[in-house]
């Protein structure tokens, strides 16, 4: 499975497959699921064998030599296929590559499981975010100090 950073002409696609799950299948409501944030991430992108997009997420690079990954979502039929991994994998690689020694996130608690399989941990208690419960979890893409 490869996923690779999103270009321009991928952005109706991202949309539409945020708007599914966000929106359609979570209950998101419209007006929180896009913000301004869009403008300035890095977004990821996979394909299926069809060209389809079916998996997305975004990279935000935060002043205090973090990052921030969010809006995972991958298309229902596409789940356990491994395209949310190549996503969340090539956004962590361009956010080491930006100089990030590490990546926090508010994972769904229903997707624990799969942050904790890509190397993150929970650091707080759950909260409400979106009506949905969360908690926020972070990896350290590299040691302190290190270039």
């Amino acid at each position: 499975m490869t996923a690779r950073i999103a270009e321009p002409a991928d952005w109706a696609e991202i949309v539409a497959l945020r708007t599914r799950v966000f929106v359609d299948e979570q209950g998101v409501p419209p007006e929180i699921e896009q913000d301004d944030a869009d403008a300035t991430a890095v977004h990821g992108v996979s394909r299926d064998a069809g060209g389809a997009v079916v998996a997305t997420g975004r990279l935000l690079l935060r002043d205090d030599g973090t990052a921030a990954i969010g809006r995972m979502a991958t298309d229902a039929a596409a789940r356990g296929r491994g395209h949310g991994a190549a996503v969340l994998a090539v956004l962590q690689d361009e956010a080491l590559r930006r100089g990030a020694a590490a990546v926090e996130l508010h994972a769904q608690v229903t997707a624990r499981g799969f942050y904790e399989r890509a190397g993150y941990s929970a650091v707080g208690p759950e909260y409400l975010e979106a009506g949905i419960a969360h908690l926020t979890m972070r990896r350290v893409l590299r040691p302190p100090g290190r270039v």
